[in-house]
């Protein structure tokens, strides 16, 4: 068993659940928790101090209703409902990702960090397995900081400080060439222009720098030609793809899985068609990126006392 932090606060998280990391840097089972019981104070303090350490933290025979799915995301502050994904019907908070023969994958299995076209992107998302395929069907997901750790200290420099484009781009094959189309595509594009954000964020509760670049979303660097961006920008999404940053996840029906999306991108394989698979989302809302070059990053201890100093329950 592997927990956050040292000394007592080792001793006193052993008592709330355990923590088994999966891998190197990113990645971990939580055991001992029962997800359809509202969660005390400490307990919540505790689960939100390792999922900002391990960056995923996931959790088996967790069999919630969607309502139940619900309260444990707003545990973790307001919900997102989502511009272009179908919800369930009357829990307009819930994603229904259920991909099969007649609905095939759509772009999902591109690296990503959720929601990056908003100008507030997602702070972390919550997806619960309902149906899995008899083979295939795993999420991987990068740890972004590692990600950032592993470029060389010039291409470091370089875009430190530097700001990308993003945009919905994937959705708008959503939208037909007709007038309909053209008037609906008009106007998410009102809603959700595209937005700056740093081509290097800042973590908000662990000061340490993240690439926070992503094929699905990120349109080009901005002040750069379409060659210096496109060739930067291929560089910075291979890091991605670098399998030490990673950790895959095999789906079981009642499987909760959860995410950093601050610190993480993820991919979900498309190994699987035409068989289904069954899974809803929801997600919590988050906070402009921003990049801050005198940030110290903090030891996981401060770390922990930052976010052990959250006050209170959504």
């Amino acid at each position: 068993m592997n927990v956050v932090g040292g000394g007592a606060e080792d001793r006193r998280r052993q008592n709330l659940f355990e923590i088994v990391p999966v891998g190197a840097s990113i990645g971990a089972e939580i055991k001992g928790i029962d997800l359809a019981t509202p969660l005390d104070g400490a307990v919540f303090g505790a689960l939100y101090a390792a999922l900002v350490e391990h960056k995923v933290i996931f959790f088996r025979n967790q069999h919630l209703t969607a309502e139940q799915h619900v309260a444990f995301g707003r545990l973790f502050g307001d919900l997102e409902t989502h511009p272009f994904r179908p919800d369930k019907p009357g829990l307009p908070e819930i994603v229904v990702l259920d991909n099969h023969k007649d609905n095939p994958v759509l772009s999902t299995d591109i690296w990503h960090a959720d929601t990056t076209f908003r100008e507030c992107p997602t702070k972390f998302s919550i997806l619960h397995c309902l149906e899995v395929p008899p083979r295939g069907g795993d999420t991987l997901w990068a740890d972004m900081i590692a990600a950032h750790n592993g470029l060389s200290a010039p291409v470091k420099g370089l875009i430190a400080g530097l700001e990308a484009i993003h945009d919905f781009k994937n959705f708008r094959l959503l939208y037909g060439d007709d007038d309909e189309g053209r008037d609906k595509l008009r106007e998410m594009e009102r809603k959700y222009p595209k937005p700056r954000h740093p081509v290097v964020s800042t973590h908000p509760d662990t000061g340490e720098r993240v690439l926070y670049v992503n094929p699905q979303f990120t349109l080009r660097i901005d002040g750069m030609s379409v060659r210096e961006s496109d060739g930067i920008l291929s560089i910075l999404y291979d890091q991605a793809k670098t399998p030490e940053y990673q950790f895959r996840l095999n789906w079981e029906p009642g499987t909760v899985a959860m995410w950093d999306n601050r610190s993480t991108q993820h991919y979900a394989s498309n190994d699987y068609y035409p068989a289904r698979r069954l899974m809803e989302r929801v997600a919590v809302i988050g906070e402009k990126p921003y990049f801050d070059p005198d940030a110290t990053p903090a030891r996981q201890t401060s770390s922990i006392a930052r976010v052990h100093a959250y006050d209170g329950l959504h």
